[in-house]
């Protein structure tokens, strides 16, 4: 199931082969093309490239319990990413407003998001967590973001 939130808009340059959805979908149905290079790091989220095309990249990643990845973009890719294994809690601000909005994403759950998407993520549970992200087009230098009480994310 994915769930596309109301601030993010896919390119309309997109077609669909391209589609982050539908890659994202195939990676994941795919256990043997990434579950080898799985990996846990004691000190920090791991991540591991599975796939990069002139158009996408798809990143594997794990989270033990208390590790995240601080306030973000993805400076102006859009993508998507599913839950795997375990439980995400994803963070979601929108630049110009106060407001936050909290998801907790269990496994088989995703998220779609467009170029201007600011999210933190982190595992909060017990258990390690497992998720696979596509971004597209290829994954861009992530600007770092803080929350500010009246505007929102701001740029850190």
């Amino acid at each position: 199931m994915f769930a596309v939130p109301e601030n993010t808009v896919l390119s309309a340059a997109r077609t669909a082969p391209q589609q982050p959805t539908k890659i994202l979908r195939e990676v994941v149905a795919d256990r043997a093309s990434w579950a080898h290079l799985l990996r846990y790091d004691p000190i920090e989220r791991w991540t591991a490239l599975v796939q990069r095309t002139p158009t996408h990249e798809v990143w594997l990643m794990s989270w033990l319990p208390g590790q995240g990845a601080e306030l973000h973009d993805h400076g102006g890719a859009e993508g998507a990413f599913t839950v795997v294994h375990g439980v995400l809690t994803e963070l979601v601000g929108r630049p110009g407003h106060a407001g936050q909005a909290l998801h907790v994403l269990r496994a088989g759950l995703s998220r779609v998001f467009g170029p201007n998407y600011v999210h933190q993520m982190r595992n909060e549970g017990d258990d390690p967590a497992v998720s696979i992200h596509v971004f597209g087009p290829t994954r861009q230098r992530m600007t770092p973001y803080r929350f500010d009480p009246v505007a929102g994310p701001v740029t850190a």
